[in-house]
């Protein structure tokens, strides 16, 4: 089969790999639709990041670079392993992309996505969605029902916002701050918006912030490059400050904006991923009593994430913006969202 191989960093080919085998509880699916993640950039920019670099490999899936890519994907259940139960042959599915050890304290804790060993299908090894097939474990394998694939592939960077909202601690009626209108931002946005809360974004770019506006997941869209960000987001909260601020950019400018936008007692949540260490003003942090937050991927917030969509909270269909061929994944993909990222949110590649 065809599959999309990280070699190294800037060197990701598309090569004929063998097919993978079904095991006893696993789920055998053909891949419909992967889309291309913020985390697959890097990795091609500044890897190997999550991906095992040579010589040191995961030390759950035995595997190192190069490696099979894509953690963002859906598709249709072909074959079920022996003793799988709940699924069907022709069921529509997500998956949730882990590789986690259940044995550690954090796993028998329930927080799997801290797993001491923990990695990502597509990123640690054990296939992945930018390719034609995969074979995983039933117990990350999601139902979408009707839900068509190409919208299902975004169930899982859904799903982080999903996670980062449940960290923020944030409630209905509350005023949140997103910081960057790229997939994530966008998709943080409607599950914020879903979840009764009034969004502010700041995006400088401009199909992006024409995105925030026209799906509706913001209701104030403002540019960092003409707009006085934080004076903005104190006018527009009566003086108070947001309640909470999400940072989805990794750019330690929209970091800083975000610590001096957050009202005082306010809740800060890290949802980037970032290539280079941040600088925190720590005074900021200190005077205002700001709680800053980490958060990573989701932790049983699949099932919440597609009844959001089930029931019509979320709309999906419209952050896709282009459809392309795994051939075509370092031209039309990669190379779209590296240079020219103004003109593309969500790219999704049908292997």
């Amino acid at each position: 089969m065809k599959a999309a191989i990280f070699h190294d960093r800037k060197n990701i080919t598309i090569d004929d790999v063998p097919a993978p085998e079904l095991r006893p509880g696993a789920v055998a699916i053909d891949v419909a639709w992967c889309g291309i993640c913020g985390t697959d950039l890097h990795e091609y920019l500044e890897g190997p990041i999550f991906i095992p670099s040579t010589g040191h490999p995961h030390p759950l899936t035995g595997e190192a670079q190069p490696v099979t890519m894509g953690h963002e994907f859906s598709g249709t259940v072909t074959a079920l392993g022996a003793g799988v139960t709940d699924l069907n042959v022709g069921d529509g599915v997500v998956v949730e992309p882990y590789v986690v050890c259940g044995d550690c304290e954090l796993c028998a804790a329930g927080n799997y996505n801290l797993c001491t060993r923990m990695g990502f299908i597509g990123l640690a090894g054990g296939g992945g969605g930018l390719s034609e097939k995969v074979v995983v474990d039933q117990r990350w394998v999601h139902p979408v029902g009707d839900i068509p694939l190409d919208q299902a592939a975004l169930i899982e960077p859904l799903a982080v916002g999903h996670h980062a909202f449940v960290r923020s601690g944030a409630r209905a009626g509350d005023v949140a701050f997103v910081g960057g209108a790229g997939p994530i931002g966008l998709l943080l946005a409607a599950v914020l918006k879903a979840e009764g809360l009034t969004v502010i974004i700041s995006e400088p770019s401009v199909a992006r912030k024409t995105m925030a506006r026209t799906t509706g997941v913001a209701d104030h869209v403002l540019d960092p490059a003409t707009d006085d960000v934080v004076a903005r987001v104190r006018e527009l909260t009566g003086g108070a400050g947001a309640d909470v601020a999400f940072e989805c950019t990794s750019v330690n400018a929209v970091l800083d904006q975000l610590l001096d936008a957050v009202k005082p007692a306010g809740v800060v949540v890290n949802v980037s991923i970032w290539g280079a260490p941040a600088t925190i003003d720590m005074q900021k942090v200190v005077l205002k009593e700001i709680d800053l937050r980490g958060t990573i991927a989701y932790v049983n917030d699949h099932p919440a994430t597609i009844k959001l969509v089930q029931d019509g909270k979320v709309d999906l269909a419209p952050f896709i913006t282009a459809r392309i061929a795994l051939d075509d994944l370092l031209d039309e993909g990669i190379d779209t969202l590296v240079n020219r990222n103004d003109t593309a949110v969500k790219i999704l590649v049908h292997p």
